[in-house]
């Protein structure tokens, strides 16, 4: 009997859907939406009520959200409810990460010179004083 291997199918987090995930969130419209989703579920028409563009515009964002797995949506005849899913955030947010290291050593620098410059004031106050 030949002996077979599993191949793991690609994880959600694949170059394709990150590439999903932020091309979503690069309007600010769809951050928005996303915004207005954050704890609630919502009607299509309920979501669109602050904008100042059409229903159909509203529903083809949302359209664009749905792909890139940040909002579920269930329709029920012609009513149309939202909810965010946050889990594709989530992996935008890890990728995210990995690049922290190199704005965390100019953070740690910075805190460095504050704190050189903030020793410096409090000498000049001392000597300040004892004039």
């Amino acid at each position: 009997m030949p002996l077979t291997m599993a191949v793991a199918a690609a994880p959600e987090d694949a170059p394709g859907s990150l590439d999903k995930v932020f091309s979503a969130l690069a309007d600010p419209v769809r951050r928005q939406i996303l915004s207005r989703l954050d704890g609630a579920e919502l009607l299509v028409s309920e979501l669109a009520a602050p904008f100042d563009i059409s229903l159909q515009a509203v529903s083809r964002h949302i359209q664009v959200l749905v792909r890139a797995g940040l909002v579920k949506q269930e329709r029920s005849g012609r009513i149309s409810r939202c909810r965010l899913d946050a889990g594709p955030i989530l992996e935008a947010a890890l990728w995210i990460n990995r690049y922290s290291k190199y704005w965390q050593e100019q953070f740690d620098t910075l805190a460095v010179w504050l704190d050189r410059i903030e020793r410096e004031k409090t000498k000049k106050r001392r000597r300040r004083r004892k004039r």
